[in-house]
């Protein structure tokens, strides 16, 4: 049986959305072996259990918070070498993909990153260039290495794992930095960016007023991202831009506000399932991307919007 590794993406004793989409595209390619390497492992595994997972292993002696991504690709290679599978899939998040590189450096095999597809045969689909172009590529030396970008595939539900092992590693390498302290990030009530199924982003035209965008936000129980203009204006953190040197987010439904839809905004939100485009300017280029698109003020359209998502919650 042609079996697949996921490495589980975890924080705070929760399994990320993107293990569940690891788990999906695995299952397209045989049985799907999930790697623990955090010492909430006894936490994990329950939510596994309705995942598109055959078999749990979880690695003792290596955890993610606590030790370099030289130390989790190093066990990671381990497991290659010991269970020889088609392919190892990881989220591509910045953490992810630096694991990924090291890996693929370690067992002498080739790489791809932000695949938003996988077939059975194990041909990738990439959107690059800014979106503009969509690639098909596929490792042709070792064991294929690939990073899964989020909200790329909706994930199924598995009957969980048949079957589990504890996998001792013992790390010896050059860089063996570690963690002694960390402290979580702050958090609002809305969801994570890039895990977000619904997005609503601001842009230029909202004179850096994100109210409007934020109660649309909120109504929908969406996230909020914002241009590359609104972020360098200093009307929005740095840290929710979505765009070419921000966040790449892919969700089921995208709204932008106020954003002309420059190509650099464009590659971070080009693969959204469905977008929509709100702005005053007929001829903006992010019109060439909605699937519905508003021409009018987004002070004027938002706070409907709002309005008519409330009414429809509460009726």
């Amino acid at each position: 049986m042609i079996s697949v590794l996921i490495l589980v993406d975890s924080a705070e004793g929760k399994v990320t959305k993107a293990t569940a989409e690891l788990a999906t595209f695995g299952s397209r390619l045989g049985e799907v072996i999930a790697v623990i390497c955090s010492s909430d492992a006894a936490l994990l595994l329950p939510q596994l259990s309705t995942m598109a997972i055959s078999k749990t292993i979880t690695v003792t002696g290596v955890e993610f918070g606590k030790f370099s991504t030289g130390a989790l690709s190093a066990a990671l290679a381990a497991i290659v070498e010991k269970d020889s599978p088609a392919a190892v899939l990881i989220a591509s998040s910045a953490r992810g993909k630096e694991i990924a590189g090291r890996l693929a450096v370690r067992i002498d095999s080739g790489i791809l990153t932000d695949v938003i597809d996988l077939d059975a045969e194990l041909v990738a689909t990439q959107s690059v260039f800014g979106g503009s172009t969509t690639v098909h590529s596929a490792v042709v030396h070792g064991t294929p290495v690939i990073t899964i970008r989020g909200n790329s595939v909706e994930a199924i539900i598995g009957s969980g794992p048949l079957s589990h092992e504890d996998f001792p590693f013992i790390y010896d390498g050059a860089d063996r930095a570690r963690v002694i302290s960390q402290a979580p990030a702050v958090k609002g009530g809305r969801p994570e960016l890039t895990e977000a199924a619904i997005v609503v982003s601001g842009g230029k035209g909202t004179d850096g007023n994100f109210a409007p965008v934020e109660a649309l936000a909120d109504a929908l129980g969406a996230a909020v991202g914002a241009s590359r203009a609104a972020t360098d204006a200093g009307w929005y953190p740095h840290s929710l831009q979505v765009g070419q040197t921000g966040k790449t987010v892919s969700p089921q439904l995208y709204v932008a506000a106020g954003i002309s839809g420059a190509i650099q905004h464009r590659a971070g939100m080009q693969t959204s399932k469905t977008i929509v485009a709100i702005n005053k300017d007929p001829e903006a280029p992010i019109f060439d991307v909605a699937d519905f698109g508003v021409v009018g003020d987004l002070f004027a359209v938002l706070p409907q919007a709002t309005a008519g998502v409330t009414a429809r919650k509460s009726s």
